[in-house]
C-alpha cells in the first residue's frame, strides 16, 4: 500500500509540472481530453478489468452526464456545482435500476444488452430536439467557477479536469485494494467460485456498474462544462467501442494502464495527421503491434521489459 501510494505521489507530481513542459494553445487542450478519457477508462477498468462484465454503452453514460449538467444549468439555471452531483445521482440511479436484469446476461450476451442501452441514449439525444437540441447540440453551456475564478482557458481546465481525475485513480486505487476489490476479482475470475465464498456477486456487480456509470456521468458533465457544448456526436456507438480499446490496449485490471491507454488513444491520433492519408493505417498497424506483443496492456508487457531488462543487467555485472 505504501507502494501504491508514493507512486500515485510521484504520478500526481508529474500531471502538476506537465503544463510548465508546454507553452499551452491546442496541445494543452488534448491532455484536457486525455484526462476526461483517462477518468472513462478507470470508470469502464473497474467493471470489465476488475468484476470481468463487458460494456459496449459506456459513451451513453459520459452522453447523460453531460446532457443533464447541461440542461440543468441553461434551462434551469442551476448552479454547475450542483448540476454535477445531481446528475451522477441520476444516471447512477438509473444504471442501478437497468443494471438489475442486464447484469444477469454473460459474455456477448451482456455486450449486445449494453449495446442497445448505450443507442437508446442515443436516439434520445437526436429525437428530443425541444429539450437536448437534437443533432445540432446544445450550446451556451457555462464554465465551472470556483470562489470568482472562472475555469475558462486550457491550463485552468487542464488543472480542473487532471484534480478531478487524480481523485478517481486515488480511490479507484483504494477500492481496487479493499475487500470489495478483492471480492470484483474473485467475480472475475469465477462468480460461482466468489459465490461458494460468500460473495453477493449479484448485488455487487451492479453495486460497481452504477459507481462506473456514475464516474462516466461526472466526466460527460466536466466535458460539457468545459467545451460549453455538446453533440450527440460525441456519444455514440464508436466512442464506446474506443474507451473499451483504452481499457485493453493500457490493461485490464490496472489503474494505470486506463491512463496509459486513455493517453496513447488520445494523442496518438493527433501526433498521425501529417501522415495525411496513412494515419488511420499506421494507426491500426500500431495497436495490432501492440496487441500481439503486449496481450496483457501497455502496463503489464513495460513491467515485463523492464524485469528482464534488470535481470540481464544483473547477469552481467555477474
Amino acid at each position: 500500500m505504501k507502494r501504491d501510494l508514493l507512486l500515485f505521489v510521484c504520478f500526481s507530481l508529474l500531471i502538476m509540472v506537465a503544463p510548465q513542459l508546454f507553452e499551452g494553445g491546442y496541445l494543452m487542450n488534448v491532455l484536457v481530453f486525455v484526462g476526461i478519457n483517462t477518468m472513462l477508462a478507470i470508470a469502464l477498468n473497474l467493471l470489465l478489468g476488475y468484476a470481468g462484465q463487458i460494456s459496449l454503452g459506456h459513451a451513453g453514460f459520459f452522453g447523460l452526464g453531460a446532457y443533464l449538467s447541461g440542461i440543468m444549468t441553461t434551462t434551469y439555471s442551476m448552479n454547475p456545482w450542483v448540476a454535477m452531483p445531481v446528475a451522477a445521482l441520476i444516471v447512477g440511479a438509473l444504471a442501478g435500476l437497468i443494471g438489475f436484469p442486464i447484469l444477469k446476461l454473460k459474455g456477448h450476451y451482456l455486450a449486445m444488452a449494453t449495446l442497445g442501452l448505450g443507442i437508446i441514449i442515443f436516439i434520445v439525444f437526436n429525437e428530443t430536439v425541444d429539450l437536448t437540441g437534437g443533432p445540432s447540440g446544445l450550446s451556451a453551456i457555462p464554465n465551472l467557477k470556483l470562489a470568482g475564478l472562472s475555469f475558462d482557458s486550457d491550463v485552468k481546465n487542464y488543472y480542473l479536469i487532471w484534480a478531478f481525475t487524480l481523485a478517481v485513480m486515488l480511490f479507484s486505487i483504494n477500492l481496487a485494494n479493499s475487500r470489495i476489490g478483492r471480492a470484483l476479482r474473485a467475480i472475475h475470475d469465477s462468480e460461482v467460485a466468489a459465490q461458494v465464498l460468500g460473495v453477493n456477486s449479484r448485488v455487487l456487480k451492479v453495486q460497481i456498474f452504477a459507481l462506473s456509470a456514475v464516474i462516466s456521468s461526472l466526466a460527460g458533465s466536466l466535458y460539457a462544462h468545459t467545451m460549453t457544448f455538446v453533440s450527440p456526436a460525441s456519444f455514440g456507438f464508436n466512442f464506446s467501442i474506443e474507451l473499451l480499446t483504452m481499457v485493453v490496449i493500457g490493461g485490464l485490471g490496472s489503474i494505470y494502464g486506463s491512463f496509459l491507454g486513455a493517453a496513447l488513444l488520445t494523442l496518438l491520433p493527433e501526433f498521425l495527421r501529417g501522415a495525411n492519408d496513412y494515419d488511420i493505417v499506421i494507426y491500426g498497424a500500431l495497436l495490432m503491434v501492440m496487441v500481439m506483443y503486449m496481450p496483457g496492456g501497455l502496463v503489464r508487457g513495460i513491467t515485463s521489459l523492464f524485469s528482464k531488462f534488470v535481470k540481464k543487467s544483473g547477469a552481467d555485472h555477474a
